[in-house]
């Protein structure tokens, strides 16, 4: 097996028991290429398309989700009505780079304002890169959102007696804007 670019594979079986023969021949495989297969990392999850069942307390899941390359995978039902995987970021991606932010903001408030939104801009840019795909709008959203009341917290801690109120803030940011979320990875625009 060669990953030429890759160093997290996902394996994807039809029957289970494919699958459970993969996993037995696998770690003897890569051995023989001085690979190994990170035993913490490496699991087998059972991914079908759910059956959602009555219970008491209305629709309950019983299928798993999963974490893989920051994207928390799961199933959910599209607009038409159809089971679809779905992808949003990870909470703790999301947590990890909303704290890197905030840390920044703290220690560079005493930066003029303009170089503070280009940083951030870029910052966002980065976020929007990466985890801007189909479906993960309401992620992005609330990311610009959190990173917002970040800026404007630590905004409001330059100055002594006087509070930089919202209205205020949001006139700031008109003239210093941040950018929006975007989608920059469309699974409908993907051609094969």
């Amino acid at each position: 097996m060669r990953f030429p670019r890759a160093t997290h594979p996902a394996m994807i079986f039809a029957g289970e028991s494919d699958a459970r023969r993969v996993m037995e021949v696998l770690p003897k495989r890569l051995s023989k290429y001085g690979l190994t297969v990170h035993s913490e990392k490496t699991r087998l999850i059972r991914f079908t398309r759910p059956k959602a069942s009555k219970g008491s307390s209305g629709t309950e899941r019983q299928w798993e989700a999963f974490n893989f390359l920051g994207f928390t995978h799961y199933w959910g039902l599209s607009n038409k009505g159809n089971w679809v995987v779905k992808r949003k970021t990870q909470k703790s991606r999301f947590s990890r780079a909303l704290k890197t932010v905030a840390r920044w903001c703290k220690w560079n408030r005493h930066l003029p304002v303009q170089e503070q939104q280009r940083a951030l801009a870029l910052k966002l840019r980065g976020h929007y890169n990466y985890y801007g795909i189909t479906g993960n709008y309401c992620a992005l959203a609330s990311f610009d959102f959190q990173v917002r009341k970040v800026w404007h917290k630590w905004l409001n801690r330059r100055t002594r007696g006087n509070s930089l109120s919202w209205e205020v803030f949001n006139r700031l940011l008109v003239r210093y804007p941040l950018l929006a979320p975007k989608i920059g990875h469309s699974i409908f625009a993907a051609k094969l």
